[in-house]
């Protein structure tokens, strides 16, 4: 991939993070990016193509960063599952302005409305949550948790009292909102 069309890919994904997709024109990229339309149209057919190609890269992204760069080490169980809350708290710690969970508000704002993105944000979120049940079912194989829980099911909901308390903080704008959610994540499965 040239580096504009990444530089390009990159740009736009902070613009839409901050303003939606839907509310994202090709004109805001193009101000954003310093470029014209035949630059924005020489890398993507559309603005849905552009779309696209942030999902792929968002996904590859917390791919590298949090599945294999977390999720999937040689630590502990409890470190893992800590360092993965830290990973999230200090990337939305950094925000001034709290705009939430990239691939959730594109899941939140996209999901009904393109299947296409709709598949990619879940094959993520799908990931996510198996690499947790697997953490889940280590823990438990090491007797720290209860052998009786069910690893899947208790994967989907730390992941979405993840994504639950980004939304309650962006509404808020106070990183303690999610710091509280953590706290309680982290004395449910023994974390502390």
């Amino acid at each position: 991939m040239s580096s504009k069309k990444q530089e390009i890919i990159r740009i736009a994904r902070e613009v839409i993070h901050s303003k939606g997709y839907q509310a994202t024109s090709v004109s805001d990229i193009m101000a954003a990016a310093n470029i014209g339309k035949g630059q924005f149209y020489h890398y993507f057919q559309s603005k849905h193509d552009l779309g696209l190609a942030i999902v792929e890269d968002l996904v590859k992204d917390w791919e590298d960063q949090l599945i294999i760069g977390i999720l999937n080490t040689s630590d502990d169980p409890v470190t893992k599952l800590n360092r993965m809350l830290q990973w999230a708290e200090t990337s939305h710690a950094e925000m001034e302005i709290k705009y939430g969970c990239a691939l959730g508000n594109l899941a939140i704002e996209m999901s009904s409305q393109d299947e296409e993105f709709r598949v990619k944000i879940k094959e993520f979120f799908n990931h996510w949550v198996n690499s947790v049940a697997d953490i889940l079912t280590e823990m438990i194989e090491d007797h720290q948790l209860d052998e009786s829980i069910n690893p899947k099911r208790n994967a989907e909901s730390i992941v979405a009292m993840i994504e639950g308390g980004i939304l309650l903080m962006v509404s808020r704008q106070n990183i303690q909102v999610l710091q509280d959610v953590f706290e309680v994540i982290k004395q449910q499965y023994h974390l502390n």
